[in-house]
């Protein structure tokens, strides 16, 4: 049988990891398109995140907006 708590403490601590490591490279990638010319600065950017795992069928892509103004 699961155990919910180690689920629940398993899963945030996936999700701890991955917003730390996309944080970082989504201001990286912001920082040098501004620095190239790409972007001004102030536009608002849509970026998305797939989540998939083969072992549970699961794929999935949230898109969200990032306002730079």
């Amino acid at each position: 049988m699961m155990n919910e708590k180690t689920l629940t403490a398993a899963v945030s601590q996936f999700l701890k990891n991955v917003n730390f490591t996309a944080q970082r490279e989504i201001e990286k990638a912001v920082r040098k398109a501004v620095a190239s010319g790409k972007l001004k600065g102030d536009e608002i950017i849509t970026a998305g995140v797939t989540l998939s795992s083969e072992t549970l069928d699961l794929n999935v892509t949230i898109y969200s907006k990032i306002e730079l103004q």
